[in-house]
């Protein structure tokens, strides 16, 4: 890996990290992942549809969301991917960065569901510390076509934006006019990191045939994932605005 551009992390809310997950890894990775698309596993409470389409009769998920997938397969936080992710978090915002929670996101081919843009800070309860951060890891391309990450770079140290649910089982979402935006395209085993209050979002799957693969993993200090465990609060639970 190259080294660390803090100073981009600073001024953008947002870096690129060429293949953090080495390629042997990321095989292994891959194949647990599609072990998860497959249903091998008992996913009932840990897998949904980030589109929130509830259309009867469907049959593809549009944007397939598996939280916290170390629970289900704990040997993913004993990887070097993990362990990486750990040591950059703490150059970028201290030494008492932990992993709070896990999740995998594909978009299938020629769903065009978009992710709209929203900050993830919405999503969790206030806390004094408000450092976080996710790393998002790319199993497979990402581009334009099949639906690469956007950013608004700088918005990290903008107040955070109302969001809101367009129906009860949707992601959040913000308003965003702004001409700033970078897209995020990267190959299979690089990932971007971003700040919790990073604007963000993504271009839906217009490919014919390819999926858009990706495991995210967020950090946070100790002490406040010990505080919103407290709460009771552990990812698992009903997406919905927590935090304005």
């Amino acid at each position: 890996m190259e080294p660390i551009d803090t100073s981009r992390w600073n001024k953008d809310g947002f870096i690129v990290l060429p293949q953090l997950t080495a390629p042997e890894e990321l095989a292994a990775i891959s194949r647990l992942y599609n072990d998860f698309l497959a249903d091998k596993y008992d996913l009932n409470g840990f897998r949904s549809d980030l589109s929130g389409d509830d259309s009867p009769g469907k049959k593809v998920e549009k944007i397939t969301q598996i939280m916290r997938p170390s629970l289900i397969v704990d040997e993913l936080m004993r990887t070097a991917t993990y362990a990486r992710a750990i040591r950059i978090a703490r150059q970028l915002m201290g030494d008492d960065m932990a992993i709070d929670f896990d999740m995998m996101i594909d978009k299938a081919p020629g769903t065009n569901a978009v992710t709209p843009w929203h900050q993830d800070a919405a999503y969790w309860p206030r806390m004094d510390d408000k450092r976080a951060l996710s790393f998002w890891i790319a199993l497979d391309r990402a581009d334009r076509e099949n639906g690469c990450m956007m950013y608004v770079p700088g918005s990290h140290l903008e107040p955070l934006r109302p969001h809101f649910q367009p129906t009860p089982n949707a992601a959040l979402q913000c308003v965003v006019e702004d001409d700033r935006i970078a897209y995020g395209e990267i190959e299979p085993g690089d990932a971007i990191a971003h700040h919790g209050h990073t604007l963000h979002g993504a271009l839906g799957n217009t490919s014919a045939d390819r999926h858009r693969r990706a495991l995210i993993i967020n950090l946070r200090p100790q002490k406040m994932i010990d505080y919103i465990r407290g709460l009771g609060y552990d990812h698992l639970g009903k997406r919905e605005v927590k935090n304005l």
